[in-house]
């Protein structure tokens, strides 16, 4: 049987042919060069600034719209949905609804009670910090809009080549650069790892790491600003950074080597950690070994006093927040008496939302929401090296390093535990708001009482589910 093709075939396969040697021509040039070199050609600001300026006349658009109908554009609550009164104790709280400083029940009191318990269910400060950040302008993201009655035809027609971009071009493009990363991870750390002097191995593996790490952030298409890198952390100590998303790992990895602290997995992630131990020194534990802190803290502690490991990069809020504060950090890793290198990261949520919500989206629909988005655009602050002080415990320790973190990166600082995400509250909580109100029947004054926001959650609270709850 005689066999043939048509000229539309062979034309085809010639297009199909030219077509994938250009598209792997422009990403090994225009990225995977630029990543193995550590070099940026501009590229990604450009695009940025681009979207910057579509946004913004996006944003005209619908405001436009909504003059013409007589109507106002949403716009979210940016300092909670209560006017909160400034902070005072129980005691003074209670006082001011007497109008008297009697030590005898009143039924004025419930009120005060009841004021708290409404302020706290409709706008409390935990659960909020758990649900996407709203945006005061649309950034032509459908997840991200709450105008749709003010979207013409010109920003309909605009958002539907946004989806064809970002699906069409951008996606595919992204995928195929963090298969590359993560491939060449994979080979070269098995290949590095094989080498039998120490030093040679340590130097190409931090090589292979910036390399591959680099890569996966152009696959993110991310935007990173890093300040005061004179501050960056240094052998024998540790990396402490606000928690948003588990990318917030590529994102420090790609400006310099850390030795990871976690869990031992399977599956994909598993073959990464057992590729990565083996050309650097990593903390991997075991599921049977993470609740004992002991074992923890003493392998940190060995980990740090070597000098020729690279810092030890942990996250001690423990969970991912929303990126609009800080929670309580766990005092586990503040405990080892080695210094600690503060890390502040602020992401820009107008390109898209780096936050991670574990209990609503999984891993895999996670990274699908990121690669279809605009990009990842985030600043980085390199603090100065901190040290634990003479007379200064492990929790206030903690507390000093997240409120420098807080106050640099425009976060909030919040004392509640991220562990609320999916614990219930202690009974702890409730019996020192019973013991606070009985002081107040019995005519004591307590001098703690007079501190700000003790009365929500007191320092003994705090030490305490610092013990229980440790790193």
């Amino acid at each position: 049987m005689t066999w043939f093709t048509f000229p539309a075939d062979n034309l085809l396969c010639r297009y199909l042919s030219i077509s994938i040697t250009v598209w792997l021509t422009l990403l090994l040039v225009l990225t995977i060069v630029p990543a193995v070199l550590g070099v940026s050609l501009g590229i990604r600001r450009l695009y940025m600034r681009t979207l910057l300026k579509i946004f913004e006349w996006a944003t005209i658009r619908m405001e436009m719209g909504a003059k013409e109908k007589n109507q106002q554009l949403y716009k979210p609550y940016s300092s909670g949905i209560i006017a909160k009164e400034p902070p005072s104790s129980l005691q003074q709280e209670i006082q001011g609804l007497r109008g008297s400083a009697s030590c005898e029940f009143e039924m004025a009191d419930i009120f005060y009670f009841c004021r708290r318990g409404v302020e706290s269910m409709v706008d409390d400060e935990v659960t909020t910090r758990f649900s996407a950040q709203e945006l005061e302008s649309w950034n032509l993201l459908t997840r991200s809009n709450y105008n749709f009655r003010h979207i013409s035809l010109r920003l309909t027609v605009l958002w539907g080549l946004g989806v064809l971009i970002r699906y069409g071009v951008l996606l595919p493009l992204r995928v195929t650069l963090a298969v590359t990363g993560i491939s060449l991870l994979l080979v070269l750390t098995q290949l590095v790892g094989f080498l039998p002097n120490r030093e040679l191995r340590f130097f190409l593996s931090e090589k292979v790491h910036l390399m591959c790490y680099r890569i996966c952030v152009r696959a993110l298409t991310a935007i990173i600003t890093y300040h005061n890198r004179e501050n960056k952390p240094k052998n024998g100590g540790i990396c402490v950074a606000n928690h948003t998303t588990p990318i917030d790992v590529i994102i420090l990895a790609n400006d310099g080597c850390y030795s990871m602290v976690g869990q031992v997995h399977g599956g994909l992630m598993g073959m990464i950690q057992r590729a990565m131990v083996r050309s650097s020194p990593h903390i991997w534990f075991e599921r049977s070994e993470v609740k004992d802190r002991h074992l923890v803290a003493k392998r940190l502690g060995n980990h740090v006093a070597d000098k020729t490991k690279q810092p030890i990069l942990i996250f001690p809020e423990g969970t991912c927040i929303n990126n609009t504060s800080v929670m309580m950090f766990k005092k586990g890793s503040f405990e080892i008496g080695c210094t600690v290198y503060p890390v502040a990261i602020k992401y820009d949520p107008r390109f898209g939302d780096a936050f991670w919500n574990s209990s609503k989206f999984g891993m895999v629909n996670y990274l699908l929401r990121m690669m279809s988005s605009w990009a990842i655009v985030c600043s980085v602050w390199y603090l100065p090296p901190m040290n634990r002080e003479e007379g200064e415990d492990a929790v206030q320790f903690a507390n000093r390093v997240k409120a420098a973190i807080a106050a640099q990166g425009g976060l909030v600082d919040l004392i509640w535990d991220g562990g609320l995400k999916r614990a219930k509250v202690k009974e702890a909580f409730k019996e020192e708001q019973q013991k606070l109100y009985s002081k107040v029947l019995v005519g004591v004054q307590d001098q703690g009482d007079n501190k700000q926001l003790e009365d929500e959650n007191p320092e003994e609270d705090k030490s305490h589910q610092d013990s229980t709850k440790g790193q």
